[in-house]
């Protein structure tokens, strides 16, 4: 994986117009005003990014791939979403309660199509689940144990106010967690969704090629793409990898519609 732009992507991904409404609620320490003396440097935290596959189908021919989508900020990619309901392709979909208080339009036509679309838990402000103070590609980690809690709870708060069945899976900002933090969500009775391809980096690849890494998966894989920048090109190649997935006969299924092995203690 390239980590230079996998890097990039998570952090501006979320800033597709870069509004009051879609920057993290909490800023890195380099946006803020300038203290009188230098800040110190957030410790060193060892971050994970658990990957996640579902179970095989072995068969030649017959490959079966989940997808799952980040909706984190901004708006609805509906070159992505109106493929995902033509072609009646189901997916994962992860929200945050801040692209969902942005987007009514987009989750009616989840909702209304219940047999495609599996909704869970991206969290409440698009924050980094990581309960020690430190910074995920520039953005502000939840920083405790309490934060970490408050930005799952509230996420799946929105969702049930919103009119989403309680989530099981959660997905944080980044994808990346440390360690206690993965034990805190998995406390909280929460599967942890990683991933085994890397469809859009972060949104911020070109059409071109996000269409070779979405038709490069393999039987068992987890693809991560993101449905919430319809400027970027990367939404072309998702579109389009869908279509010529599917007429290669690929069976796509939901997260809970599968048994999955996570690693780092992330399904266990």
């Amino acid at each position: 994986m390239n980590r230079i732009l996998f890097a990039s992507a998570f952090l501006l991904s979320a800033l597709p117009a870069a509004s009051a409404d879609e920057l993290p609620l909490a800023l890195p320490a380099a946006a803020t005003l300038a203290p009188a003396a230098p800040a110190s440097k957030p410790p060193a935290v060892k971050l994970l990014e658990p990957h996640l596959h579902i179970a095989r189908t072995n068969m030649p021919g017959h490959a079966r791939i989940a997808l799952t989508f980040d909706a984190c900020m901004g708006r609805a990619d509906d070159r992505i979403l109106s493929t995902l309901v033509r072609e009646r392709i189901p997916a994962t979909i992860f929200v945050t309660a801040r692209w969902l208080k942005r987007n009514p339009q987009a989750l009616a036509v989840f909702l209304q199509n219940p047999d495609l679309f599996e909704l869970e838990n991206h969290g409440e402000n698009h924050i980094p689940a990581v309960d020690t103070p430190t910074l995920v590609y520039g953005i502000a980690s939840a920083g405790s144990p309490q934060a970490v809690r408050q930005e799952v709870e509230g996420g799946a708060a929105a969702m049930v106010a919103a009119g989403i069945p309680a989530p099981h899976w959660f997905r944080g900002s980044t994808a990346k967690y440390d360690l206690s933090a993965i034990g805190e969500i998995r406390t909280m009775g929460y599967r942890i969704a990683g991933y085994s391809v890397n469809g859009d980096g972060g949104s911020l690849l070109g059409a071109a090629i996000t269409e070779k890494r979405i038709a490069s998966a393999k039987d068992g894989d987890v693809v991560i793409s993101h449905i919430n920048q319809p400027i970027h090109a990367a939404g072309e190649g998702v579109a389009k990898a869908l279509v010529d997935l599917k007429a290669k006969g690929v069976q796509f299924v939901r997260l809970d519609d599968v048994e999955d092995t996570g690693d780092d203690k992330t399904t266990e």
